[in-house]
């Protein structure tokens, strides 16, 4: 049975895989999720079309 810290690659394909991996979007160092701050935006974004809303149903619709 195979360790879970060995890999199913041989070593040539692995490099390739690293490779690629090394490049484009994918060497990109992306922020760690804030899913407070996601909760955050989407509330002004619901207040703001809320108020839009309620604004155009008082001085457009009458």
């Amino acid at each position: 049975m195979m360790d879970r810290t060995q890999t199913r690659l041989k070593p040539e394909d692995q490099a390739k895989v690293d490779a690629f991996l090394k490049q484009g979007i994918n060497a990109t160092e992306r922020s760690r999720f804030k899913p407070f701050k996601l909760m955050l935006w989407l509330a002004a974004v619901i207040l703001v079309l809320g108020l839009l809303s309620r604004a155009i149903g008082v001085f457009i619709l009458g």
